[in-house]
């Protein structure tokens, strides 16, 4: 088994150390909110659930998207080097990996759209 880059160790870590934030924002905002009255008439654990399910859409989003264009990046650079007039077509797949985190992002949009 091949040992894993430090950027990607690194990359990973971060990630986690993000997703862990927004969890303990997440788990801390029914506190915020028993201050204030919560918006949209939802209760506190529901508020704290919806943050909680927006943060890691998000985070397992971009998780997914960084190692498919790690890997599709990988394989390109690859065929690139060999046929360099397959650059548009390349540049089509990772646009497309990347995309997934795009894709995360809009649905933890909605979910915070159904929240306020």
């Amino acid at each position: 088994m091949r040992p894993v880059p430090r950027f990607v160790a690194a990359l990973v870590a971060l990630t986690l150390v993000l997703a862990t934030a927004a969890t303990l924002l997440a788990a801390l905002a029914p506190a915020a909110a028993a201050a204030a009255p919560a918006a949209g008439g939802l209760a506190a654990d529901a508020w704290s659930l919806g943050l909680l399910a927006a943060s890691v859409s998000t985070a397992l989003a971009a998780l997914g998207a960084g190692y498919a264009v790690a890997k599709v990046g990988t394989a390109a650079i690859g065929a690139l080097a060999e046929k360099p007039e397959l650059f548009g077509r390349l540049l089509i797949f990772v646009g497309l990996a990347e995309g997934i985190a795009i894709y995360g992002l809009i649905v933890s949009i909605l979910i915070l759209n159904k929240l306020v």
